[in-house]
């Protein structure tokens, strides 16, 4: 049997690919949408895609399911569960609680295992060449290295009302009657690892155990005690911000993301175009450096998405594809480094992408406004936002300044002063830059505090220990 974990850095996600190697069939699980790296490892294994299946209607990225199996003719398997209201809205082959896929000597037995979602599935795993019990569980947005989904992602992203506490009950229960009834012995291989979030205290192991974690997972002494109401108030306390895109993937996984097809390599485009086009506001453009390097000038309305780890992130942050209709422009230092980018952006759904260019020569640019942490106290600001999650705004802060997470910030914009000048911040200054951006954009009057809250702070302590006058 073949199984392999493939990871993507930047939303922090995990696949896998389960091959039969005597029948040369395979099985892919959560794909996402830039789907060659899954038929390349299964060529290189001598292998054909025969199925493709998912855990649950994902918040935090567009599903690949619908787009491998239209491009290698895979049957796709989603579940059927968790009622009406979490069906899903395009053809696929429902699965159920005990349902089975098999490929070779190779049997995927479908686990109900609600909490996360309602409708959520784990796949136990039995390679009957080698045993006739089963040695592996995909548990998706269940079982974590070390934690587990949140059960409040519906109401936070979703427009659930507090069906947190069901979710947590129903977690309770799947621990109980699915997880914990495995053999110790079980490998664990989950659907997130460190910086999900998805929940909110993730281990990097890309694997467990059902035993280590029954051991020494946080939830395992409330399951040991039998105490559900101690599991929930832990599970619910201090999870971290949702971001606000998450409730469109919900919706675009459960009706079914657009199948793309084979996409046409990105060209480099002509500066006059772009120009005409930045002129007309039919086109976005995209900086893709880091904060440092935009803070020396950048692009007129420009969008800052940093090329790297965050990519998939920081564009959904800032470009909201159901609203946003302009294609968009990369900067890029070449094709490849610009096709790399636009395929974590189909991760979360920003198909349109127009081309690239390579420099910003002969495009209007302006210099964003910074503020030293030293003038802060002097500056008129309408507000001071601090793009940083709740969590690390509530251990520590800018007196009197308004949290607003990055990723929900385009979102609630009415919480923000119409006039005025508002300072923003975040920890160092890499997620205010792409806020900053976009508010820009969207018309607000700017200023960020140059290194954010760790300059901030270091300020504050060159106050406290600087002899009195």
């Amino acid at each position: 049997m073949l199984l392999e974990r493939i990871y993507d850095e930047d939303l922090a996600q995990a696949s896998y690919i389960i091959g039969c190697q005597r029948k040369g069939e395979a099985v892919v699980i959560d794909a996402r949408r830039d789907i060659n790296v899954y038929r390349e490892l299964a060529a290189a294994n001598g292998m054909k895609i025969v199925a493709v299946a998912e855990t649950h209607i994902h918040a935090d990225f567009l599903s690949g399911t619908r787009e491998l199996a239209a491009a290698t003719g895979a049957t796709a398997y989603v579940s059927g569960e968790g009622g009406l209201d979490w069906q899903y809205g395009f053809d696929a082959e429902r699965l159920h609680d005990g349902g089975t896929v098999s490929i070779g000597n190779i049997t995927i037995k479908a686990l109900h295992t609600p909490g996360h979602t309602p409708e959520h599935l784990s796949f136990l795993i039995t390679d009957g060449a080698f045993a006739d019990t089963a040695g592996y569980l995909l548990s998706g947005d269940f079982v974590f290295s070390g934690d587990l989904g949140r059960p409040d992602l519906l109401d936070e992203a979703a427009g659930g009302v507090d069906t947190r506490f069901e979710g947590a009950k129903q977690l309770f229960a799947s621990l109980r009657d699915k997880f914990l009834v495995l053999p110790d012995h079980v490998q664990v291989y989950p659907g997130h690892g460190a910086g999900s979030a998805c929940g909110k205290a993730l281990g990097a192991l890309p694997s467990s155990t059902v035993g280590y974690e029954r051991l020494y997972a946080w939830w395992g002494p409330y399951l040991a005690a039998n105490d559900e109401q101690g599991f929930i108030n832990e599970l619910l306390d201090g999870q971290p911000d949702a971001h606000a895109y998450f409730a469109r993937m919900k919706r675009e996984n459960r009706d079914g993301p657009a199948v793309m097809g084979e996409r046409a390599p990105l060209q480099e485009l002509l500066t006059a175009d772009v120009v005409r086009d930045l002129e007309e506001d039919t086109m976005t453009f995209v900086d893709t450096r880091s904060n440092a390097e935009v803070h020396t000038g950048t692009v007129v309305r420009s969008v800052n998405i940093p090329a790297g780890k965050s990519t998939a992130s920081f564009g959904a942050w800032v470009v909201n594809p159901e609203t946003d209709k302009n294609p968009l422009v990369l900067l890029a230092p070449n094709q490849a480094a610009a096709q790399e980018m636009w395929d974590h952006l189909v991760r979360v759904g920003i198909d349109h992408v127009a081309g690239y260019v390579t420099g910003l020569e002969g495009l209007p640019t302006f210099t964003p406004k910074l503020l030293q942490p030293g003038d802060l106290n002097d500056f008129d600001a309408a507000m001071v936002l601090d793009v940083r999650n709740r969590t690390e705004h509530t251990a520590g802060h800018i007196p009197g300044s308004h949290q607003l997470s990055g990723g929900r910030v385009m979102w609630n914009l009415n919480e923000l002063p119409a006039d005025g000048t508002i300072v923003t911040y975040c920890q160092s200054g890499v997620r205010n830059s792409v806020a900053a951006s976009a508010l820009r954009r969207a018309g607000y009057d700017i200023v960020e505090l140059d290194g954010s809250y760790a300059a901030w702070t270091a300020h504050q302590d060159t106050l406290e220990t600087a002899p009195a006058s």
